[in-house]
């Protein structure tokens, strides 16, 4: 008579049996994870950044009347495409802008602030309009260092520092070394690595990133009154990072808050409220002492 399996050593096989099936499932879930954890850090910039490589002519017409492009050579021989916008005011205005599209996709927002009177001169970083490169965090640097040389021996009156974005970690990084009349930072973060904890919130970003734009570290560096500005609804750099940089920085420093703006609209919520907190922090910081930028080298 053939020996027959008890019911508890059935039973104790189904056990073994389920405990080997999810171990199979974990072992293949943790490959995966793995695998893809592996992929994001060798294609990181590529998920970090978003430019557009397009060339970008100088506009037409009278309402851009006065743009002048510039070619610039950063220290590394890369190639940089920028437009100087000349104004009556004796304040330049150097725009390091933000991650997506290129330098003309900020056409109406110049126009706008333009009404100022201020001079704008805005680089497109490597990989960005029709920039020779691709996009890293020391590039970035070494390209805002060729414009603000270019613009420091062009200009006549102060300069200032726009960091849109993530160029307001290329600024902060810019305003540590050669200290500007002032520092103004639109949708700001404490650093690239705290925005992707909210983007990628399964993957361990601070063991993977690269570029990490530390600003909220090295703003207490910064030796120039600073305005930061943010929309109380952005998603896409919650406003509680940029109140973080605010808080790093030191005195004087002004807090705007436009209520109901997210990342890309914040100078179209009340354009005219915007323009005048801007123009009463220039006239209170930079027109109000003497002439030109702070020739300090940190």
């Amino acid at each position: 008579m053939e020996d027959q399996d008890t019911p508890e050593a059935g039973a104790g096989k189904g056990k073994r049996s389920a405990l080997a099936l999810v171990w199979r499932v974990l072992r293949s879930a943790l490959a995966i994870y793995v695998l893809v954890t592996l992929l994001v850090y060798l294609f990181q910039r590529k998920l970090q950044y978003f430019p557009d490589g397009s060339l970008v002519p100088v506009p037409a017409g009278a309402r851009y009347r006065g743009i002048e492009e510039v070619v610039l050579t950063a220290q590394d021989g890369v190639r940089l495409c920028s437009w100087y916008w000349p104004g009556t005011r004796p304040v330049d205005i150097l725009i390091l802008h933000g991650n997506g599209g290129h330098r003309g996709d900020r056409l109406d927002w110049l126009y706008e602030l333009r009404s100022l009177g201020c001079g704008f001169f805005i680089v497109d970083y490597r990989g960005y309009g029709g920039s020779g490169g691709s996009p890293s965090e020391e590039g970035f640097y070494r390209d805002a260092e060729a414009a603000r040389a270019w613009l420091a021996a062009r200009a006549k009156g102060k300069v200032l520092y726009f960091g849109e974005s993530i160029g307001s970690g290329v600024a902060v990084e810019l305003a540590r070394r050669h200290p500007p009349a002032a520092l103004i930072i639109q949708s700001g973060f404490s650093s690239a690595v705290d925005v992707a904890r909210r983007a990628y919130p399964y993957f361990p970003v601070n063991l993977l990133m690269k570029d990490r734009f530390e600003s909220a570290k090295k703003m207490p560096e910064v030796k120039c009154p600073v305005l930061c500005i943010h929309g109380d609804k952005d998603t896409i750099v919650p406003m509680r990072l940029g109140r973080a940089l605010f808080d790093a920085a030191s005195e004087p420093k002004e807090w705007f808050e436009v209520p109901g703006a997210d990342h890309n609209d914040l100078p179209w919520i009340d354009t005219e409220a915007y323009k005048a907190r801007i123009d009463a922090f220039i006239r209170k910081h930079l027109e109000a002492s003497g002439p030109g930028e702070s020739q300090g080298r940190r």
